[in-house]
C-alpha cells in the first residue's frame, strides 16, 4: 500500500496535474478527505515561506505526512512582479482573466517580455521540512493562446517553444513544467527514502 501524503490545496487543477505525477509513488489525499474546508492565509513575503505556511497548517491540525506549493510568475521587466502576488494580482477575487489582462497592459511598454515561472515545495515528512523548487523559463505573449491549463497558461510560451503552455496538452506540460520539475525533485526524494526504508 502506497504512503499518504495531504496535498495542502483546494486547487483542483493543480490536485490533477500533481495527482498525475504522483501516480504509483504516493497516495495523495486531499484536504476535503481529511475534513479540512478552511481557506489558509497566505501572508509570506516569499513562494516559500507561503508554502511552508499552508504545510505547516495542515501538518499542525492532522499530524499527518503533507505538503504544499506555491507558484508565481516572475516578470523581469516588472523587477519580479506579480511574484508572490500572482493569484490575486488583478485582485482578491483571484480571476485568471484579469491577471492575464492586467500583467499584459503592464508590460506592454517594454521590449523585454522574459518571464519564468517558480515553484516551491514544503514536505513535512515524519516531523521534518523539507524543500524543493522549479522554474521555467519563457516569454509573455501579448494575446493569450490556448484553452488547457490555467492561470497565466495561456499567455507563457516556454523558451524554446512555439506554443503557449495552454496550447499542451497535460502531458505534455508536465515534462517540462515549473511544477513538475519541483516535484520530480520531491518524488526523487522520497524514492530514495523508499530504498532506505526510512519511511
Amino acid at each position: 500500500m502506497l504512503p499518504k501524503l495531504i496535498f495542502a490545496t483546494h486547487n483542483q487543477n493543480k490536485s490533477r496535474e500533481i495527482g498525475a505525477l504522483l501516480q504509483g509513488v504516493m497516495q495523495v489525499v486531499s484536504l476535503e478527505e481529511i475534513g479540512f474546508f478552511e481557506d489558509i492565509v497566505e501572508n509570506g513575503l516569499t513562494l516559500q515561506e507561503n508554502a511552508k505556511i499552508k504545510a505547516k497548517t495542515i501538518f499542525d491540525h492532522s499530524g499527518l505526512n503533507c505538503f504544499a506549493d506555491d507558484t508565481g510568475l516572475e516578470v523581469e521587466a516588472l523587477h519580479g512582479a506579480p511574484g508572490v502576488y500572482s493569484a490575486r494580482y488583478a485582485g482578491s477575487e483571484k480571476s485568471a482573466e484579469k491577471n492575464n489582462q492586467k500583467l499584459v497592459h503592464e508590460l506592454s511598454p517594454f521590449s523585454n517580455k522574459s518571464a519564468r515561472f517558480v515553484t516551491q515545495i514544503c514536505l513535512f515528512l515524519e516531523g521534518k521540512e523539507y524543500y524543493f523548487e522549479g522554474e521555467l523559463k519563457g516569454t509573455i505573449l501579448a494575446e493569450p493562446k490556448g484553452t488547457e491549463g490555467f492561470g497565466y497558461d495561456p499567455i507563457f510560451k516556454p523558451l524554446g517553444s512555439d506554443r503557449t503552455l495552454a496550447e499542451m496538452t497535460l502531458a505534455e506540460k508536465n515534462t517540462q513544467s515549473h511544477r513538475a520539475k519541483a516535484f520530480h525533485q520531491m518524488i526523487d526524494f522520497l524514492k530514495e527514502k523508499y530504498a532506505n526504508n526510512s519511511l
